[in-house]
């Protein structure tokens, strides 16, 4: 069985927030209702008293996901379906943003490849050996500890080997994810470069 690891990342890289336990075939976005996290950003009492204001829309601090999570006014995703200029503009800033998530599980998987391979341990013990590997990831990304750039190279190579399951849910986002690739490129060709 595979266990999904739902975490907040802050902007340098490190988990703020950590739910582990869940099964892999256990939808994302599942996960994250079902969340300590998601009760107090709901609440209003994960970021008490942090507002920004952006034009003229005051606005809490918000949590940058991927599509599978709903549109909250604490929560950002990207935009869907037919996408205009300013849309793909949007996904693309919130992408770039994202991109210091991507990297921090990237580097936690480089460092703690274990994490990537079969376990012998029980099915109790593995969240908290998840919960150290993020801990000790903090403390290195804290101490600008050395990370090597092979290590990711492995971290891949072990995940291909350790796929997860290929389910109805997963093809269907594949090909939606495959069209709005599809768009994008055609638009950044379009528009030469002017995102």
């Amino acid at each position: 069985f595979s266990m999904v690891l739902q975490a907040l990342v802050d902007h340098k890289g490190r988990f703020t927030n950590i739910n582990i336990g869940w099964l892999g075939k256990v939808h994302d976005a599942r996960v994250f209702r079902n969340s300590g996290l998601f009760r107090r950003l709901q609440e209003g009492i994960y970021f008490p008293n942090h507002k920004i204001t952006v034009g003229d829309v005051e606005m809490p601090i918000v949590i940058l996901r991927d599509p599978a999570y709903p549109l909250m006014p604490w929560l950002m995703k990207p935009y869907t379906g037919a996408l205009d200029s300013e849309k793909e503009l949007f996904n693309y800033c919130l992408s770039k943003c994202r991109m210091v998530v991507e990297c921090a599980f990237g580097r936690l998987k480089g460092r703690w490849r274990s994490l990537l391979t079969h376990s012998d341990l029980s099915q109790t013990n593995i969240p908290i050996v998840i919960a150290a590997c993020c801990v000790l990831h903090n403390l290195c990304e804290s101490k600008g500890e050395t990370f090597m750039a092979g290590w990711e190279v492995e971290a891949n190579r072990l995940a291909a080997d350790y796929a997860q399951p290929d389910t109805q849910a997963i093809r269907r986002a594949q090909r939606d994810a495959l069209r709005i690739q599809e768009a994008l490129k055609a638009s950044f060709q379009s528009e030469q470069g002017n995102l």
